[in-house]
């Protein structure tokens, strides 16, 4: 007599025995664990008991405060949300002993090229030098407190924080312009970029100025402002800094 059962399709068999194995081996791993690792009361004891029995390296930055007038300095200058230790290494044993134990001292370029030397993925506005042209060889210390690094004069070129961006344009039709004529730069944004933003142009007609047909600019591309583009900004087509035009 044949069997009215359908064929189960091998493809099936094959993953019904996969999710066998899997759940026996996840419960096999269950059973071989150790409680400290399978219960959550025994798993959070084991975890502050272990950390709890490591030895205490790092004293905090309040701790400065009681013997160091640089702590008021970091505090309210370009470096306060660092903490001292990040510099000066783990002190606990000098917050116990300062006489006999002291912290690390860097003075070395590479210490602080470590957060400035140039990297495109840094925000805009971080200080960002290139160690090999910026006073090569010359300790970082020398010209700048690293308790309040303020540059010894403002820098007065775009390119010191837009390096990226004045290399582009260096390449482009804009060469030629200063960036001061497309952005007014306040006084203030050259000391706190990130406190005080130059401006930005705002609708078409700026770069209509010069690339409008009834433009008195010579020798730049002409557009019909009221056709080309219709509705878009001029910058949401064409880069500023390399306006390529296809």
């Amino acid at each position: 007599m044949k069997t009215l059962l359908p064929k189960i399709p091998e493809q099936i068999v094959r993953l019904f025995l996969v999710f066998v194995v899997l759940a026996g081996g996840i419960l096999l791993l269950s059973l071989l664990l150790p409680p400290t690792l399978t219960e959550d009361a025994l798993y959070n004891k084991a975890t502050i008991e272990r950390e709890s029995a490591r030895t205490i390296r790092h004293a905090g930055s309040d701790v400065c405060a009681d013997c160091h007038d640089e702590y008021t300095v970091v505090k309210g200058g370009y470096h306060r949300n660092l903490s001292c230790e990040t510099c000066h290494g783990p002190a606990s044993e000098h917050a116990e002993d300062p006489m006999e134990r002291n912290p690390r001292m860097p003075r070395l370029r590479e210490h602080c090229a470590r957060c400035h030397t140039y990297d495109p993925s840094r925000p805009t506005g971080f200080p960002q030098i290139s160690p090999a042209a910026h006073n090569p060889l010359k300790p970082c210390v020398g010209c700048h407190n690293p308790h309040d690094p303020r540059p010894p004069t403002v820098p007065h070129e775009c390119k010191a924080c837009h390096a990226e961006i004045a290399r582009t344009k260096a390449l482009s039709p804009h060469v030629l312009l200063d960036c001061t004529t497309c952005h007014t730069v306040p006084d203030a944004h050259r000391e706190t970029p990130r406190l005080v933003a130059s401006t930005i142009p705002v609708d078409r007609t700026f770069c209509g100025k010069c690339h409008g047909e009834d433009s008195s600019v010579k020798d730049t591309p002409k557009i019909d402002l009221f056709v080309h583009g219709e509705k878009y900004l001029c910058w949401q087509c064409h880069y500023p800094h390399m306006p390529e035009v296809e």
